[in-house]
């Protein structure tokens, strides 16, 4: 599995990594059953701290989203899958209204706004 945390982009770190968490099971990357990484191992890939990666964790069990398994550590539950999608919809309808509210704001016209996100569309490179 593929994080990328960025320290500077406004989202706590923390949340980051429960972010994509959920888009993994969302895409497919993660499936029902499947191991995630231990605290200790993604705190070392990712250079931050073991707590931040804890608390992410934390999170996504109260969430359902991930339940401890005595002895092995922590899995994707099956009610993941479900929950990641409407979590995943949610969040970048809310993301996407923002920019749409700051495009409306700056008087972007919707052929203007329409371009420019046809154009990062096609753009960005992203590694799943």
């Amino acid at each position: 599995m593929f994080f990328e945390i960025n320290p500077s982009n406004g989202v706590a770190i923390f949340e980051q990594i429960a972010r994509q968490v959920k888009y993994a099971v969302a895409n497919g990357a993660l499936r029902a059953g499947e191991l995630v990484p231990s605290v200790r191992e993604l705190a070392t890939r990712l250079a931050v701290n073991p707590n931040t990666v804890a608390r992410a964790y934390r999170d996504l069990q109260a969430d359902g989203f991930l339940e401890a398994m005595r002895g092995e550590g922590l899995r994707v539950t099956k009610q993941a899958i479900e929950r990641s999608g409407k979590h995943r919809t949610k969040l970048l309808h809310e993301r996407i209204r923002q920019v749409v509210v700051e495009a409306k704001q700056s008087g972007l016209t919707e052929d203007e706004f329409y371009a420019l996100v046809d154009q990062l569309w096609k753009k960005e490179q992203i590694e799943v």
